[in-house]
């Protein structure tokens, strides 16, 4: 109290933030109950009936479980696999620009897409890959190719997807990297230079070991939300011609508890996909923390 009492006025600027997350993100969390429900709304969450764990079992052999865990498993990996290295290596080469005026036009550029809607973003992508006015099927075509209907073959939603969040995001995701890079000490460079060593070799021996740690940590963030695969986008860019491959655990809740008024299953549903990313997000930490003594706790 004698703390609180000499720094209250710290502890009022937080306490927007402390009730915002009490309100939003911790007091929703007493509707996760009707996972275990059969929830009715004239009864309300308490008077509802309970049935275990019924609606978890229900998804479990339902028969699309293991195509809704293989293609959000798969969206995920690939855009960690393509997406994630896309700002480092985008701020690395930022971060070597000496001219400073080319330098904020090419930053300028690339943290645009960030700050488009998601519905426009999809706009742009179905007219880039139009059949037959889309840019990329006349530079396919110009080369001697076949047109390419990239949003109604399953096999290809993959690719536009990672790849459009990778235009759109590796900009403004630079940001954090450009700024430990600005940390690490200039005169590590000077001496690397006097012992004549090349600029890859300075990127390879000082940039990256320097910023390994927030490396890690984001590492750590989506290796935690490897199952959060986002809704609105999959909901955009699909159809019933792709959902083979676009079909994902978000959009299986939204079709499951909105437009099928299935609260209670597609409750577990989502809990089911939370507490699996809860897991993932432990055991990385844990192993960051034993490999790299870098972690989030």
């Amino acid at each position: 109290m004698r703390v609180f009492r000499k720094y209250w006025d710290l502890y009022l600027l937080i306490l927007p933030v402390l009730v915002y997350v009490l309100v939003f993100h911790y007091y929703p969390m007493f509707g996760l109950q009707i996972a275990f429900k059969n929830f009715v709304a004239v009864k309300g969450i308490w008077g509802s009936p309970w049935t275990g764990l019924d609606h978890f079992q229900r998804f479990f052999d339902s028969y699309y479980f293991w195509r809704l865990i293989r293609n959000t498993l798969g969206i995920s990996l690939y855009e960690l696999a393509v997406g994630f290295p896309a700002p480092l290596l985008l701020a690395l080469m930022i971060h070597e620009v000496r001219h400073r005026s080319f330098r904020k036009f090419v930053q300028t550029v690339t943290y645009a897409p960030h700050f488009l809607s998601m519905v426009v973003l999809v706009g742009m992508v179905l007219m880039f890959l139009s059949p037959q006015k889309g840019v990329v099927n006349h530079l396919i075509t110009w080369f001697g190719g076949e047109p390419i209907s990239f949003l109604t073959e399953p096999e290809w939603f993959k690719t536009v997807y990672v790849l459009s969040g990778v235009w759109q995001s590796a900009g403004w995701g630079s940001i954090i990297y450009l700024a430990a890079l600005a940390g690490i000490d200039p005169g590590l460079h000077e001496a690397a230079i006097i012992d004549g060593a090349s600029r890859l070799r300075r990127i390879w021996h000082i940039n990256l070991p320097g910023i390994m740690p927030t490396v890690v940590i984001l590492l750590i963030l989506n290796l935690g939300s490897l199952m959060g695969v986002g809704f609105e986008k999959v909901y955009l860019m699909q159809n019933s011609l792709n959902k083979e491959s676009s079909d994902v655990i978000a959009t299986y809740v939204y079709q499951s508890g909105i437009l099928g008024s299935q609260y209670s299953f597609s409750a577990a549903v989502g809990l089911f996909n939370s507490v699996v990313n809860f897991i993932l997000l432990v055991i990385v930490n844990a192993a960051a923390r034993r490999l790299n003594e870098t972690s989030l706790w």
